[in-house]
């Protein structure tokens, strides 16, 4: 849902705003209301975070967040899964994880819901990419697709079960094939 207020807000004045449940995005001074997920989105996201975590946690390379708001370039979007190299975790006074994350994430997943604008999915992805994401990933549980975005470089369609996906090199340990994804939301 796009809200469109009278006057556009400027980012400042949305990250003022309460938060919505799902969460809303800014881009290109426009607020975007996410989809509320539904059953395979949620499933997806939910394996994709642990087994990403499974990997790289213990041996602090990074770390897969669900639903973050991550402000940065002008823009303050929730990606279905945003993964962080470990240094680049955004710390509070305590050491501990900050709760405002000024930065892009290093990979940033979106997985597709039935009633969402494919080309607003695309765009948030490749906002990422222009401000220093090093891979992007295009989920559609529709027609069991992943389209992989490398930065400056043309994306590309995974469909059959076999393909492994492309990974950023920081998480080089981590593999899954297409079927291996979509397998999970068989029970």
């Amino acid at each position: 849902m796009v809200k469109s207020p009278s006057k556009p807000l400027t980012l400042q004045e949305f990250l003022k705003l309460p938060e919505t449940k799902p969460a809303s995005e800014y881009i290109n001074c426009q607020i975007i209301q996410k989809p509320m997920p539904q059953g395979k989105h949620s499933t997806l996201r939910g394996e994709l975070l642990s087994a990403i975590n499974e990997v790289v946690e213990s041996q602090k390379i990074a770390l897969a967040f669900p639903e973050l708001r991550c402000t940065f370039g002008g823009g303050s979007i929730v990606p279905d899964v945003a993964v962080f190299a470990w240094e680049r975790i955004p710390l509070d006074e305590r050491g501990e994880v900050a709760n405002v994350f000024q930065a892009y994430p290093d990979w940033t997943i979106e997985i597709l819901s039935p009633d969402q604008s494919q080309t607003k999915v695309t765009g948030n992805i490749l906002h990422c990419l222009k401000h220093g994401s090093r891979l992007g990933w295009l989920i559609d549980p529709g027609d069991r697709s992943v389209l992989v975005y490398p930065p400056k470089q043309q994306p590309e369609l995974l469909q059959e079960s076999q393909q492994i996906l492309a990974v950023p090199d920081l998480v080089s340990g981590f593999q899954l094939t297409v079927g291996q994804l979509f397998g999970c939301l068989k029970l």
